[in-house]
């Protein structure tokens, strides 16, 4: 009874290594930095108008964000 456990073992361990390695390589996603708008005057109500004045100060995009309703620019750090 210990050779079959032994070469299940072995037949296993194979199979997870075979698996591991046809998974491929992980891609990291890029990191986003933000910061608060320079620009942007009075509270943030639009998505789209923040993210305009954004790329007017050469960032990729900007939301609204806080209970004060700022805008803050985005892009890949």
């Amino acid at each position: 009874m210990g050779l079959p456990m032994r070469l299940f073992s072995v037949i296993f361990l194979v199979l997870m290594l075979h698996m591991a390695t046809d998974i491929g390589p992980m891609v990291a996603e890029a990191r986003t930095c933000e910061s608060q708008s320079q620009r942007f005057k009075g509270p943030c109500v639009s998505k789209t108008n923040c993210a305009s004045v954004c790329h007017t100060e050469g960032f990729h995009g900007g939301h609204c964000r806080g209970l004060r309703r700022r805008c803050f620019c985005t892009k890949h750090c």
